[in-house]
């Protein structure tokens, strides 16, 4: 059990996910941010995004995701890559894939980016064209992954776990494998942006669970790395059942599971937008501080809204009495979503803790 007296997690910046721009070339359902093509106003220039790699790098080292909308939208995201790498900062990259040619992917090794992620929501161009919403998607992204191969750029694979998906789980992941991704991770879908419109998609506690459980015992067979993201669970997971694998099969997983928690959010993570607000997540939707009237350092370091999730006192309902809620923290943003407070319980946890 929990004490309700204040326990502060450590807040060393580890993770930014950056959203470089909001224009995309795609029409995904679960969106967060409902991106289109665009234009959008108020994007931060180049001038601008150079200053928030200084502010970043002047007092931390943290990876930088380079996120959407589709960052290959901006013509200037390699000298933006290439100057967080100048800063000694690791550069990462999630795109779609499907505007990615020969000459992309090297200039996207040029830039010094370390990884990058492509999402695949289907196991065949059918279901995953449908849920990206464009037609030739995932002949797109197929042409891209092989283009970053050939180039040498280390990739993973990300999917969106839904209704729509759940059962096809198996063939993504074996897809991954046979595409030769360093990594498969998860994300649980968080009902925000265009998402809320397929909330009926959402996948149930129970089944939330079991998928969690299918995938924590995949870790000890599969031939790549497996992470679960938006999905805090895991992390009780892994800390209820480690004791059950003898130490060799326990080491497999143990070094990045035992390095991080569930939610981040505020912590060691946080989410940038498009025009320079900052946020715990992609998913929270709450304004942290604006860097275009603050250095970023000062709103990391004295935001209200951190202060509130690195205080492990103040989460509410179960959660807040929860013995592993130092490990997983549940989602803040689904909390929000669904009740409008981001420190009330993970509404798609099924697991009831010990009672107060």
């Amino acid at each position: 059990m929990v004490s309700k007296q204040s326990l502060i997690l450590p807040h060393t910046l580890r993770m930014v996910a950056w959203e470089v721009t909001r224009g995309c070339n795609l029409s995904c359902m679960h969106c967060r941010a409902s991106s289109k093509f665009g234009p959008y106003e108020g994007e931060l220039d180049t001038a601008q995004c150079r200053n928030l790699i200084d502010d970043i790098a002047a007092f931390s080292s943290p990876v930088i995701i380079l996120t959407g909308g589709e960052p290959y939208f901006r013509e200037d995201i390699f000298e933006i890559a290439s100057y967080g790498t100048s800063k000694g900062i690791r550069m990462v990259l999630a795109t779609n894939g499907t505007l990615v040619t020969g000459e992309i992917a090297r200039k996207t090794i040029d830039a010094g980016i370390q990884r990058v992620s492509i999402s695949i929501d289907g196991s065949d161009a059918q279901s995953h064209d449908t849920f990206r919403g464009v037609p030739g998607a995932f002949e797109g992204a197929m042409a891209g992954i092989d283009a970053f191969t050939k180039a040498g750029m280390e990739f993973q694979i990300n999917t969106t776990i839904t209704r729509f998906n759940l059962d096809s789980m198996e063939e993504i992941s074996g897809l991954a494998v046979k595409l030769g991704a360093a990594a498969h991770h998860i994300f649980l879908l968080v009902p925000t942006g265009r998402g809320r419109e397929m909330a009926d998609q959402a996948i149930s506690p129970e089944e939330y669970e079991k998928t969690l459980e299918l995938f924590y015992e995949k870790g000890f067979t599969s031939p790549i790395q497996l992470k679960a993201t938006c999905a805090p669970q895991y992390y009780r997971i892994f800390h209820q059942r480690k004791k059950e694998r003898n130490p060799e099969a326990q080491d497999k997983q143990s070094p990045l599971h035992t390095m991080t928690r569930g939610c981040m959010g505020g912590s060691s993570f946080c989410f940038i937008s498009h025009t320079g607000q900052v946020q715990p997540c992609g998913f929270l939707e709450i304004d942290c501080g604006q860097i275009k009237g603050k250095g970023f350092e000062e709103i990391w370091n004295n935001s209200r809204v951190f202060d509130d999730l690195r205080d492990l006192g103040r989460y509410k309902g179960k959660c807040g009495h929860c013995g592993f809620l130092k490990v997983c923290g549940g989602c803040r943003a689904r909390a929000y979503e669904i009740g409008g407070d981001y420190l009330a319980e993970e509404p798609l946890c099924a697991y009831e803790p010990a009672p107060q």
